[in-house]
């Protein structure tokens, strides 16, 4: 499905005329998408990461119909309404069907400005397992109750799908999609692009350690919550604490972005 509603031209070279901060964002979702290419986490042109801009219109960026991850630049994401449908003049057409997702986690979640969504090999594998992410590694703890399960229910085509998705996702930055793949949530499309790094990451250590066939050594509930809150910066008692990771690893993620893909904040 595409749609082609055109309410307004943009400008030739797709950043005259836009507020500072949309261009941020717009260099910043396009330095994700690039990344995810980077490190194998696309499905070719399928699913999609998407992000608020700022305005009380409800328009969001997303990735052009029909590009690779690695073509994605700041000037050809698309802006969409609620229904996914572009209010912009573009060349590219854009998937509203693609969009029913975020955009049931958009509208019920203020915080979630970004969402990420993706179909990795590790992701879709611990997402069939019945007991979900288990806490196999420190880099899995960080999801520790904290990361909701959707039932499958086909390809995500039906708008009465969304309310359950919203519901599985409760307050959680992250969600399982049952036989489907990963989803994350994040103020910012770093915050966004490091949990699904992390979560992605998790799946891997998890399928690996069970490929082995040993039965798994777990660390207790009271020790998996304790590293949880440590993870999140929300354990008072830690003698020391790190208030700078996030920044300083989505600071060096974009300068990687730069070296690997000079071309995406075009």
């Amino acid at each position: 499905m595409t749609g082609t509603l055109t309410t307004a031209a943009v400008p030739a070279d797709g950043t005259a005329g836009r507020s500072a901060e949309e261009l941020r964002l717009r260099r910043e979702l396009a330095a994700v998408y690039r990344l995810v290419a980077h490190f194998r986490m696309t499905d070719l042109i399928f699913t999609h990461i998407s992000v608020r801009v700022p305005g009380p219109e409800q328009h969001f960026l997303i990735n052009p119909y029909g590009l690779l991850f690695e073509e994605i630049t700041a000037s050809n994401l698309v802006k969409i309404d609620l229904a996914g449908n572009p209010v912009e003049e573009s060349p590219y057409p854009v998937n509203p069907a693609g969009f029913v997702i975020h955009s049931a986690i958009h509208a019920a979640r203020p915080d979630a400005h970004c969402v990420l969504h993706t179909h990795t090999r590790a992701g879709c594998a611990v997402a069939a397992q019945a007991d979900g992410l288990l806490p196999v590694n420190q880099i899995a703890l960080e999801f520790h109750d904290r990361v909701g399960y959707h039932d499958y229910e086909g390809v995500a085509l039906n708008l009465d799908e969304q309310r359950r998705l919203v519901a599985d996702l409760a307050g959680h930055p992250a969600l399982i999609l049952r036989n489907h793949g990963l989803l994350t949530v994040g103020r910012t499309p770093g915050e966004a692009f490091l949990r699904m790094y992390y979560l992605d990451k998790a799946c891997e250590i998890q399928t690996t350690a069970r490929a082995g066939g040993a039965r798994l050594v777990l660390p207790s509930p009271e020790v998996s919550e304790l590293a949880a809150r440590q993870l999140a910066g929300e354990d008072t008692d830690s003698d020391l604490r790190d208030e700078q990771a996030a920044a300083l690893a989505w600071a060096a993620l974009l300068r990687l972005a730069h070296r690997i893909a000079p071309d995406h904040t075009d």
